[in-house]
């Protein structure tokens, strides 16, 4: 095979995650290196695999792979183990499988399928509701395990669907409802009512020429209007309803970790202690005393990058961001200059899908969102997670390495 077309900076960034990877997780657990090192192995075997197969495979086959994504998702209800109050893992004896991390590729390959047919058009509620609901089956599943970490995640498809021409104010709806939720739950309901109210008014006053007064729209309105303030009131209502660990996730990021020092905030009290005392250039490779002394829970998975602000201080943290700053953004580049719709749409699925891990995990350590469960691309223990990313790596490579060498 010619190398020519293949994409050398972007499969060189690969390889250095993971083993720098791997390196932080020999740290905190020795064991778990060395099957983290093992499962990139089997990684980069199954991407030799993908780069001699046709680039064509993974778009005929992509309804059979989403439907074998929703069977294994419907199929944890029966079968699945519990880890952590969520029944997401497949075991077979020493073995464990994360379903959902390969259900993320099942949904691009499908969705990128469907987008670059002939009859896709955004702008029709007939495409859109599709898109939409491909979408949607695997949320709900993923919803009901519960996880609403991975369900989050999905948002990504949001952003490929943006990127084909979906309106931009379907992100500011979304914008809406988790700022009126989260400020909801710190202030007093009648406050926030009252500015929906004017803004909404002004906001109608000033398109009013711009709106056409019937029925229909006047009703979609009043009902928008009605919806916000619903939320803003029941907000609080939605936060007494949750289990006591979700709940108290979101409560610490008002009340502050200390307050549930032996709970919830544990783990977020000794990641911030971590990575402070990490300054400037690191305590050196195992030489955490926060990370050698086993004081942080999931440290090898969620919670990885306090090992290495702890170990290779804020210098390293930032090499670290600049790397998948650098990685993300290349796939971003690469799939915009594809020339196949379908190659664009996986492309942007993929970078988007790690751009949603990676800020959701380093803010969910750094304690800017709630825990919930996300592990960093590449660099979290499992094999699960590692091989799907790499899977999602190796298949948009070649798919680049295709569209380099096509003659159209």
């Amino acid at each position: 095979m010619k190398t020519e077309g293949i994409d050398k900076l972007g499969l060189g960034l690969y390889v250095l995650l993971c083993l720098f990877a791997i390196a932080n997780i020999y740290s905190v657990e020795p064991k778990s290196g060395e099957k983290q090192l093992m499962w990139f192995g089997i990684s980069v075997f199954v991407g030799i695999v993908i780069f001699i197969m046709r680039a064509k495979f993974f778009e005929n086959l992509s309804a059979v792979f989403y439907v074998l994504g929703v069977l294994l998702l419907v199929g944890l209800f029966p079968f699945g183990s519990e880890v952590l109050g969520q029944k997401n893992w497949y075991k077979f004896g020493p073995i464990s499988l994360q379903p959902v991390e390969f259900v993320k590729l099942a949904i691009t390959l499908m969705l990128a399928n469907y987008i670059s047919g002939p009859d896709f058009d955004i702008k029709k509620s007939k495409s859109l509701w599709t898109a939409l609901i491909i979408i949607g089956i695997p949320g709900v599943l993923v919803l009901a395990i519960p996880d609403v970490g991975s369900l989050l995640v999905f948002l990504a498809f949001i952003i490929a669907l943006y990127r084909e021409g979906l309106s931009g104010w379907f992100f500011g709806v979304i914008a809406i409802i988790a700022v009126i939720f989260l400020v909801g739950l710190a202030v007093n309901p009648l406050f926030l009512v009252i500015p929906i109210l004017l803004i909404s008014g002004f906001v109608l006053f000033v398109n009013s020429r711009r709106i056409n007064w019937n029925v229909i729209s006047t009703s979609v309105i009043i009902l928008c209007i009605a919806a916000m303030c619903g939320l803003a009131y029941g907000a609080p209502k939605i936060l007494e309803k949750m289990p006591k660990h979700q709940r108290e996730r979101i409560e610490v990021l008002y009340k502050g970790e200390k307050a549930f020092r032996d709970t919830s905030g544990y783990n977020l009290l000794y990641s911030k202690t971590a990575i402070g005392s990490g300054g400037f250039f690191g305590k050196g490779y195992r030489e955490g005393s926060v990370t050698q002394g086993k004081f942080v829970p999931e440290q090898s998975t969620d919670y990885i990058f306090c090992t290495v602000g702890e170990e290779w201080g804020f210098f390293g943290s930032m090499m670290l961001i600049l790397v998948y700053c650098l990685f993300i953004g290349r796939i971003y580049y690469l799939a915009e200059n594809q020339k196949s719709t379908f190659n664009r749409v996986f492309g942007y699925c993929f970078a988007s899908i790690l751009l949603m891990h990676f800020a959701i995990n380093l803010g969910m350590v750094m304690g800017l969102f709630p825990t919930v469960g996300i592990p960093l691309p590449f660099f979290s223990y499992g094999g699960s997670s590692l091989l799907a990313f790499s899977v999602m790596t190796f298949i948009f490579f070649k798919l680049n390495y295709a569209d380099r060498n096509s003659l159209v």
